[in-house]
């Protein structure tokens, strides 16, 4: 009896996934991992996503369907899972870039939604060698010529490559060896595609010139991924003593020989913007930030500002068809997020220089519109707010963010702080203020 028809009174099967497209290397996968788990109390799932860009793809679905009930009715625990795309490549978008993004993000729902934690990718070795290829042809850096990762964990899902170092030929055995049905996508033959134009054209002279080129560029590939992880260990080790919650501090960055510098303001940047930077940022950065004087740069995950000795990131502005939130109530310690004003307002327990309590029960959340008083100190003078940014240096882009008022009085202001005219006495329970962007 397969795993997939366990009585409901059993413990209900573990099950693992495999990316099933149906062609050969994805079919030999399949079989073996079934295979491998008769007797094991483990299901299956072949899951197989219908892209609709192919006039072959229902038969495709269809081949998948029969092969995965033949397997059955001989005793392997596998089940079908098929997922068809509803969306379509936006006009001017790869196709390549949209299958595979859409290819992926199916086979994460899928594998969810029935319970499996680990997919099984059939990518082998001359398909990494390709992949550190084009990686190359693109100018691509050590994380790039990595390739493939073996194992990835992503967005609760296990993907894992378990034939990453088998050489094609033995797949291509394996198929012959079982008689195993595949399908061949026709989409294979199209050299407008990259990696086919790579497969069709070059891939048959560099064989023919050197027989070892697939072992040797995985093996390529490898060391790369090795050498990213101990980049990233060392941009670790460095970024500890050169940035801190509110930048890069410049003097000590200056301090690193030319590669850690490149190296750790990589690493800085991914932290900072979620991605990585391109190379022509890079080389303009490290050019121009030992200059001296404010200055910026944009890039697309927002603005970066040279001020005081550091380098600090303006993330780019959320942009929102709502008005930004007019209201908040603040009862405890907390972060309290204004998606629409593009941050959260963090309230923590100080002793003093904070604000009680009772200003916090109902807030008022409003922007600059001039003539706004501050009071900086107690005894002094309250002052427009432009008058207290210039006197306390504070740059144009860290005056972004609410003004918060309460009763009708200016509580906090943005790069300023608590307004002193309600700071709480001393021994009085408050709270403190600060506004964090992005």
């Amino acid at each position: 009896m397969a795993a997939s028809r366990t009585p409901a009174t059993a413990d209900p099967p573990r099950r693992i996934a495999v990316a099933y497209s149906a062609g050969r290397d994805s079919t030999a996968l399949l079989h073996a991992t079934a295979t491998a788990a008769v007797g094991q109390g483990v299901e299956v799932l072949a899951l197989h996503v219908h892209h609709g860009l192919s006039p072959h793809a229902d038969d495709w679905l269809l081949h998948a369907q029969r092969q995965c009930a033949r397997w059955v009715k001989q005793g392997l625990p596998v089940r079908l899972c098929a997922h068809r795309l509803a969306r379509r490549p936006a006009v001017g978008e790869s196709v390549e870039a949209w299958a595979r993004r859409e290819r992926y993000r199916a086979l994460r729902e899928m594998a969810l939604q029935e319970g499996a934690s680990v997919v099984l990718l059939a990518h082998h070795q001359r398909d990494q060698a390709e992949t550190f290829m084009l990686q190359a042809l693109r100018g691509a850096g050590v994380a790039g010529l990595a390739g493939m990762p073996p194992v990835a964990e992503r967005d609760g899902v296990r993907w894992e490559r378990p034939w990453l170092q088998r050489p094609r030929s033995a797949i291509e055995a394996y198929v012959r060896q079982h008689r195993l049905r595949f399908v061949d996508d026709d989409s294979n033959d199209q050299a407008r595609f990259a990696r086919n134009r790579l497969r069709l054209e070059v891939w048959p002279s560099l064989a023919a010139a050197f027989p070892q080129a697939d072992a040797s560029l995985a093996d390529a590939a490898t060391w790369a991924a090795q050498a990213t992880e101990a980049l990233a260990e060392l941009a670790a080790i460095d970024l500890a003593e050169v940035a801190d919650a509110e930048g890069l501090k410049l003097s000590a960055w200056r301090a690193l020989s030319p590669p850690r510098q490149v190296n750790a303001l990589r690493a800085w940047l991914l932290r900072e913007g979620g991605a990585l930077p391109g190379s022509t940022l890079l080389q303009r950065l490290q050019a121009e930030l030992p200059g001296t004087g404010d200055a910026r740069w944009e890039w697309p995950q927002g603005v970066l500002h040279r001020h005081r000795g550091r380098l600090t990131h303006q993330r780019a502005a959320h942009t929102a068809d709502a008005e930004p939130e007019t209201s908040l109530r603040i009862l405890k310690a907390g972060r309290y997020p204004l998606p629409r004003w593009g941050g959260v307002l963090v309230a923590v327990r100080v002793r003093e220089g904070g604000v009680h309590s009772a200003w916090l029960a109902q807030l008022e959340l409003r922007p600059r519109t001039g003539g706004e008083q501050f009071m900086a100190g107690i005894g002094r003078p309250a002052r427009s707010l432009k008058k207290q940014y210039q006197a306390a240096d504070v740059p144009a882009w860290e005056r972004d963010g609410p003004l918060v008022y309460s009763g009708g009085q200016l509580v906090f202001v943005p790069g300023l702080g608590i307004d002193a005219r309600v700071q709480a006495l001393p021994g009085q329970p408050q709270l403190g203020l600060r506004w964090e962007r992005g």
